[in-house]
């Protein structure tokens, strides 16, 4: 359904990112499902013809390397193909003002997604809690290596020749220290919080909000549809994030 007081709440948030020193945007797979890319769950989702189990997961990893990374290799190929929207090019525009106005600190981007469409729209220093699909990380040293082209069928180090995976947090496994110490930095730090097509249950990355709201932060959410969140949040905006942020950034 339609929210019947969007233009209002429009209002309000607009403003409140005007007064605010810091803000900071969480994404989830919703800010890129208007790109195309697919969710995970769902009839339609990743996980629809094959197992989570299998395919995101060390245990999968182990067990058959080759499957994997065919996997992964059909989902870098589907989303090479794929372009940034328009709210991933309203972030970028709303980071490249408010730094050029504001500082370095102004804006903060956490993002839950790995496709790389706010880099490709011009985000930059974006913090990726879950990873990326075009970096690829060794089995043997750990070094994490970028790799947006082609790849071998599976990739090597080519420091120490192990085996490589996809630099993804998978099922079972923790954030990367450095950069979930910078999520709940950003959230804790701003003024206005601003969740972006994101369900707000998995977590840690759904506490974000609260972390934010406890410093005393504006928070808000950009949604299709409402979340576990929605009744308690200071504003809650229903619709494609495509439409709604554009029209924020749009002053």
């Amino acid at each position: 359904m339609p929210d019947p007081r969007l233009s209002e709440k429009i209002s309000r948030l607009r403003a409140a990112i005007a007064r605010a020193s810091r803000l900071c945007v969480l994404t989830g797979a919703g800010a890129s499902a208007e790109s195309g890319v697919p969710v995970y769950r769902g009839n339609e989702g990743l996980y629809a013809a094959w197992s989570a189990a299998d395919m995101a997961t060390p245990e999968g990893f182990a067990r058959d390397p080759e499957k994997v990374w065919a996997w992964y290799h059909d989902r870098r190929r589907q989303l090479a193909a794929l372009k940034p929207n328009a709210g991933h090019l309203a972030l970028a525009a709303l980071q490249k003002d408010r730094l050029a106005r504001l500082g370095p600190d102004s804006f903060r981007l956490v993002t839950q997604n790995v496709d790389g469409l706010h880099q490709a729209a011009g985000s930059t220093g974006v913090i990726e809690v879950h990873g990326s699909l075009w970096q690829i990380r060794c089995t043997g040293c750990a070094a994490v290596t970028d790799a947006p082209g082609p790849l071998d069928a599976v990739p090597h180090c080519p420091g120490c020749g192990a085996v490589c995976r996809p630099h993804i947090v998978w099922f079972g496994e923790m954030l990367p220290p450095e950069v979930w110490s910078a999520a709940v930095e950003a959230a804790s730090a701003c003024d206005v919080f601003i969740s972006v097509g994101t369900s707000a249950v998995v977590q840690p990355v759904a506490s974000l909000v609260h972390l934010a709201a406890d410093a005393g932060a504006l928070v808000a959410e950009i949604n299709l549809e409402e979340t576990p969140n929605s009744r308690w949040l200071d504003l809650s905006l229903l619709g494609k994030s495509g439409d709604i942020l554009p029209a924020l950034v749009d002053s």
